[in-house]
């Protein structure tokens, strides 16, 4: 008896070690994990202050959340409500409509983070991710919300930049950046984040990489990367490789902001004196847990970053398309729009697809509560 257990446990042994010898070849060669900066690139980005040994780091190694930790608490809610229970609306627009042009910005809303600005006559997409799944397979992780999307992958208009926040998978699809990346003009990226996108066959011409605080500039609108407190990483051994961040977008009319993901810090009222004020800030507001404070917004710190960068209105994003913490699916926009109020800050809240042209008073804005089951 002895020897047929010891036999059993024996293959089972061995099948583990070829399932983890398996998984180790899949993450080493499959393109989805991307590429890793180069010994001569890593030379390169220990000149900058925000690289130590081989990686990069946040501004603060450790920081304590500075409002009263009480909201901190309220991060996980029954799985059931965990994502929507109905076919949440979104919008489908017509590709044709994109070319008439408005003389402000005019922003599309995705789900999440996946956003297109139509700013001075460019077509600016941010953290394009059109996939079901934010995972490297499409077996793992919960499914989009939204039965559709305001525009087929296939029906986008000519890109003429694409910025990058991060390199995690519900920001930086594979898959669609094969299938835009003929389309695009050129990609804006955090340093080291071009590793993934070379090793996509992205021409390398095509890319820029900026440190915090860099900025480029296409045909008279600018592009800053700015501080957030996050990090990076798609595979087992690549993480604080490549760099995180968000963006100053600055046109000839509107100045916007976008956050990027990141935990509250005293960056963002430097950001705010440095950059600001916004006309418009898209703000980091959903995927929060206790565990997770240092990396990611409570909705009630999304509403303090608005005061602290001086936006005039703000778009709750990184919510609306997939669960990947245990809060209410809802529970972001709601908690944002209570603290947004005590603040007497503007709110748009619109559905996916729903479009908000800038330059107008911020009641004019999309402002239903369509995440109410009706």
């Amino acid at each position: 008896m002895l020897a047929i257990i010891g036999t059993a446990l024996f293959y089972l042994l061995i099948f583990f070690v070829f399932l983890i010898v398996l998984i180790m070849v899949f993450v080493r060669f499959a393109k989805v994990f991307g590429g890793k900066p180069s010994m001569k690139q890593k030379q390169k980005y220990s000149q900058y202050p925000n690289h130590k040994q081989g990686k990069f780091t946040n501004l603060m190694p450790q920081f304590t959340v500075t409002e009263a930790p009480d909201f901190i608490d309220d991060s996980s809610h029954p799985k059931p409500t965990r994502r929507p229970d109905f076919d949440i609306p979104y919008v489908k627009i017509d590709p044709k409509s994109l070319e008439q042009k408005t003389k402000h910005t005019r922003i599309t809303w995705f789900g999440h983070s996946t956003m297109l600005l139509e700013m001075d006559g460019k077509n600016i997409l941010i953290d394009p991710m059109f996939g079901d799944v934010p995972s490297p397979v499409s077996f793992i992780g919960q499914k989009r919300y939204s039965k559709g999307l305001p525009l087929n992958i296939e029906e986008l208009p000519p890109i003429d930049a694409v910025l990058l926040t991060h390199d995690h998978y519900d920001h930086l699809d594979y898959q669609s950046i094969l299938k835009i990346k003929d389309k695009v003009k050129r990609f804006y990226v955090p340093l080291g984040l071009n590793a993934h996108l070379e090793r996509w066959n992205v021409p390398a011409s095509k890319i820029e990489e900026l440190n915090w605080y860099e900025t480029a500039n296409l045909e008279g609108i600018s592009f800053t990367l700015t501080p957030s407190h996050h990090y990076s990483g798609r595979s087992l051994s690549d993480r604080f490789e490549s760099l995180w961040g968000g963006w100053v977008i600055k046109g000839a009319l509107d100045n916007i902001y976008l956050s990027g993901d990141g935990g509250y810090g005293p960056h963002f009222k430097q950001i705010g004196a440095e950059y600001g004020p916004f006309d418009f800030a898209m703000i980091e507001c959903g995927q929060y847990s206790r565990y997770w404070r240092q990396n990611h917004l409570f909705p009630e710190q999304s509403a303090r970053v608005a005061v602290d960068v001086g936006a005039k209105l703000i778009m709750p994003i990184h919510w609306g398309a997939f669960t990947l913490a245990m809060h209410s699916w809802s529970s972001p926009v709601k908690r944002l729009l209570t603290k947004a109020k005590e603040f007497d800050i503007p709110v748009t809240t619109p559905k996916i697809g729903e479009q908000i042209v800038l330059g107008k008073e911020p009641s004019e804005q999309p402002n239903s509560t369509w995440w109410e089951k009706k």
